[in-house]
């Protein structure tokens, strides 16, 4: 049964192919990229097991667990996970959920990712083979296997987890506040580790490489390394952990399999709706204070889909963990420790964030999917349209910005900053929100018809890669006016810098809605075409 989901998963990406070259060639990039990647950590790996180096041969433990932690957290906070086998395709089939279960988990395995990270675990196991023979060459295959089982696992298990979560309005601000603190507490763990390091030196290292090798993050890929030294004992206890976390992940993905089958998140039974009261105008707008206008009626509309769309409320996250993992990392790291980090340096990183803040409608609709034809027949003007979504999601995005200027204000503790790196980050939002409207027009691609917010079509993470890079290359360089404002202008430009940024951005972000608008009125067959999913 699991050749019968590797057939069909093959199978799936070739009819997939047909007929989209630009498909093709984002495949294509996504598989370069791995192999560079992949040879590249393969080298070091192989370093590590065959040099003797004492630096080197901690890269099994460190190596390995950062790469468990990519699988992790990745998924959800930037590439999402392929669905080409979508659960809810196999919701009618008479298929018992272990075997659904074994077969999907085969599908998962059959992509780039999982390919680039056996090509780079597999040095390990190379090196185990030179340096122990093939006793160990075989312990060290094995370990790499279950590491690989174990990251696709974590992965799916997670993003399952969480997307049940998000589906289910009760818990998903919890969800958010969860995921956020997971991430953003990745900043203070490496700067902890950065700083045991440099005071203690190559011992502490050892010694955390060591607690790191009996974590299942570690675990799988230390085995190697204890079969050349002979402690067999060790490897079956690895082993042993390494399985007993695999079954655990099986299970708990297997509990939010069924509901990825069906679609739904258990959201409290069918309670009937109660019958409002007023017209339908009315009914719509609600206690909203918009205008009763096609504009107001766009922008209660993109409001409503920010908050229930769980694909939407998965990007709004994105944003709101990296937001708070950037100012965290470059203010409480090594060198903001001993006063080495330069203003210059910390607006450039309000740079980076406020153009990484609107990367969330780089492919904005791509989230509407076929229903974008509603647009196209009712003839909606592409600059009203483009205003509404843009003044939306800013809505839910402005204060998280301002969240982040406060937090980077108090962790440098310089009160005097707070207009530059304001100015800063509204204007390279601005700029950001210009770029990205255009490659909202220019770049939509589609998503999967699925409830999982974090499920992406294969060659589309190279897609979502390049059009954030378009985004953050773009948005910093228009940006750059207010920027060397900030940095350069002494006492007088960073107090200029906060009214400067704010005409500056929405100067930038008007402009932007105005000539994409006007693409968008050329291109709304082409764009519905582009965002509609292919069977």
């Amino acid at each position: 049964m699991a050749l019968t989901f590797a057939k069909l998963k093959l199978r799936t990406l070739r009819n997939g192919f047909r007929g989209r070259p630009a498909k093709i060639i984002m495949f294509s990039l996504g598989l370069l990229g791995a192999l560079f990647y992949g040879g590249l950590a393969f080298v070091l790996f192989l370093g590590a097991m065959i040099s003797g180096h004492d630096g080197l041969a901690l890269a099994a433990a460190y190596g390995g667990t950062l790469m468990t932690l990519a699988w992790l957290l990745m998924p959800l906070v930037w590439f999402g996970v392929d669905e080409t086998l979508d659960p809810a395709r196999f919701a009618l089939l008479p298929i018992p959920k272990l075997v659904l279960l074994r077969g999907l988990l085969v599908g998962a395995l059959i992509g780039v990712p999982a390919a680039a990270t056996l090509l780079a675990t597999s040095g390990l196991a190379v090196g185990a083979f030179i340096e122990g023979g093939l006793a160990a060459g075989l312990t060290g295959s094995v370990g790499v296997l279950l590491g690989l089982v174990l990251c696709v696992l974590m992965s799916r298990a997670v993003t399952s987890g969480f997307a049940r979560a998000l589906r289910a309005r009760r818990t998903r601000d919890l969800a958010a506040v969860v995921l956020a603190v997971l991430a953003a507490s990745v900043g203070p763990i490496q700067y902890a580790v950065n700083s045991g390091a440099q005071a203690v030196g190559m011992e502490r290292l050892e010694s955390i490489a060591r607690v790191l090798g009996w974590t299942p993050f570690g675990a799988p890929y230390v085995v190697g390394q204890d079969a050349v030294a002979g402690h067999w004992g060790a490897v079956a206890a690895r082993l042993a952990l390494t399985v007993a976390v695999i079954a655990l992940l099986a299970w708990w993905w297997s509990t939010s399999l069924e509901s990825a089958m069906v679609g739904s998140a258990g959201e409290g039974g069918s309670s009937a709706t109660a019958v409002r009261a007023g017209s339908p105008t009315a009914r719509f707008f609600r206690r909203s204070r918009a205008p009763r206008t096609a504009y107001g009626a766009m922008l209660v509309r993109e409001m409503r889909y920010w908050l229930r769309d769980a694909r939407r409320r998965a990007s709004l996250i994105t944003f709101a963990v990296v937001g708070v993992f950037l100012p965290v990392t470059f203010n409480l790291g090594p060198a903001a420790a001993q006063g080495q980090m330069p203003a210059a340096m910390q607006l450039l990183t309000m740079v980076g964030i406020g153009t990484l803040a609107s990367v969330g409608l780089a492919n904005q609709f791509g989230y509407d999917g076929s229903a974008y034809a509603a647009q196209v027949v009712s003839g909606v003007p592409g600059r009203l349209e483009l205003r509404a979504r843009a003044v939306a999601y800013s809505w839910f995005v402005m204060p998280v910005l301002l969240g982040v200027a406060a937090l980077t204000i108090v962790l440098r503790g310089h009160p005097a900053e707070l207009p530059a790196v304001l100015g800063v980050l509204l204007a390279a939002y601005g700029t950001g929100l210009a770029c990205c409207l255009h490659l909202s027009v220019w770049g939509a691609y589609s998503l999967p018809e699925t409830q999982n917010p974090f499920a992406i079509n294969t060659g589309t993470g190279v897609a979502k890669s390049l059009l954030a890079m378009a985004a953050l290359i773009g948005g910093p360089v228009l940006a750059s006016p207010v920027y060397l404002l900030a940095a350069l202008g002494g006492q007088v430009g960073s107090v200029l810098a906060l009214p400067a940024g704010l005409a500056y951005g929405l100067g930038a972000a008007w402009l932007g809605a105005l000539t994409a608008g006007d693409a968008l009125d050329r291109r709304q067959p082409e764009l519905l075409l582009a965002v509609t999913p292919k069977r």
